[in-house]
């Protein structure tokens, strides 16, 4: 499962966890239905906010169903959602994956450069957007325009020079997001909200390029990759200021819509949106919980374990040095698994059968052997007992010290009025 708006526990209330879980297996049953089973691989967090959006303008229980028992939420029943959302969902899914993929095939990296694999991942892209077509004609979406704009983010890359501002070099990620948020107001028959939607559409298509960048902008780095922060010169501090932007622009166009029932739109696109600006960039509110990049041990939230930390004796309670990997047979350090495509593919695939790749807190990657978080588990940033920038409003002086000009809602945007 991909994109910015993974779940965050501490961030989801109660009674919005099974609507959540509704829109997650639709989409996903959605794919298998029009797509065949692997599609289902390209499950996206970020087009599940398309399937909450065209249920909030109307009867949230319009388009629904009870789907059987699955493996994936632990062989329970659960309402769905269905209908022109799930659509609308599925076919940026596939969309993205398709653009995914033929990116990888451009620039010869990732998986796609182990032997064998270039060929299939050409194919494989080809046939999500045939399929992301199909499914685009039965809910009326300009599926032409929308592939337009993917295409164009090739030329604009190449022709990206130092003094290139970087919201060119996001402006077709804007544009494709721009017609997928419009078109969910005319699937529920409210056009009113179509300029809305599309103005948050494009602020959420370049927070999700900027996020994107800022997280591969060191690993770029390394290998020589190009990376649009470092080609215009922004770096990751000048996208900090213009993801913060983003948030601002999507949450005013949002407020001038029109819904039925705003929670969860509010929960994907504004605490969800939130937290994942806080855990790329950082926050005053997430530094009590995270260390900063370049921070020192004296600055508060800096992890004592760092390298350049102070000795083991003189750090605080709670710590534990994390144990060391004990080396081979040789003397020499281990490195994490790599396994192959097809090896890892298969490790992939009983994770997800198992329900592991969700319900676990910690399991391996299939292909790195790296830890990862399940994702009913990926609460990084979030405090014991405080949703950070989510409910500090609420509960001014029990999280941040949230009303101070430099607390959580000076930081995170939030309207703190206590």
């Amino acid at each position: 499962m991909f994109g910015i708006l993974a779940p965050c526990p501490s961030r989801t209330p109660e009674a919005l966890k099974p609507r959540w879980m509704g829109h997650f297996c639709g989409l996903c049953l959605e794919l298998r239905d029009d797509a065949g089973h692997l599609a289902r691989l390209t499950t996206n967090y970020d087009a599940l906010a398309l399937s909450v959006l065209v249920e909030a303008q109307g009867d949230p229980d319009a388009d629904s169903r009870t789907a059987g028992p699955c493996a994936l939420r632990g062989m329970r029943r659960q309402r769905i959602a269905t209908g022109n959302g799930p659509r609308l969902a599925a076919t940026a899914s596939l969309l993205l994956a398709s653009a995914k993929l033929r990116d990888h095939v451009e620039d010869g990296d990732g998986f796609v450069a182990r032997p064998g694999a270039r060929g299939l991942a050409g194919a494989t892209a080809d046939r999500y957007r045939t399929k992301a077509t199909v499914i685009g004609e039965t809910i009326d979406l300009p599926t032409a325009r929308v592939i337009a704009a993917i295409e164009r983010q090739q030329s604009v890359e190449a022709a990206c020079g130092p003094t290139t501002p970087l919201t060119d070099v996001t402006a077709p990620t804007e544009e494709a997001t721009a017609e997928l948020f419009a078109h969910a107001a005319f699937l529920a028959d409210r056009p009113e909200n179509a300029g809305a939607f599309r103005t948050a559409g494009r602020a959420f298509g370049r927070l999700a390029h900027l996020l994107d960048a800022a997280d591969d902008f060191e690993e770029d780095a390394a290998r020589g990759a190009w990376n649009p922060l470092a080609a215009t010169g922004t770096g990751v501090e000048g996208a900090r200021a213009l993801a913060r932007g983003a948030l601002a622009d999507m949450r005013a166009a949002l407020e001038a819509a029109t819904f039925v029932d705003e929670a969860m739109v509010h929960l994907l696109l504004d605490r969800y949106a939130r937290h994942a600006v806080s855990k790329t960039f950082g926050s005053s509110c997430a530094a009590s919980h995270h260390h900063e990049p370049g921070a020192s041990y004296s600055e508060p939230g800096a992890d004592p374990r760092l390298p350049g930390g102070p000795p083991r004796e003189s750090w605080p309670p709670g710590y534990e040095r994390p144990e060391e990997t004990p080396p081979d047979k040789q003397g020499r350090p281990k490195r994490p698994r790599i396994r192959g495509f097809w090896g890892g593919l298969c490790i992939f695939t009983a994770l997800c059968c198992t329900c592991q790749s969700c319900c676990r807190s910690e399991y391996e990657d299939p292909w790195t052997g790296e830890s990862r978080s399940g994702c009913c588990h990926q609460a990084e940033g979030c405090g014991e007992g405080c949703n950070c920038c989510g409910e500090c409003c609420g509960n001014c002086g029990d999280c941040c010290n949230c009303c101070s000009s430099d607390g959580c809602c000076g930081d995170c945007g939030c309207d703190c009025s206590c």
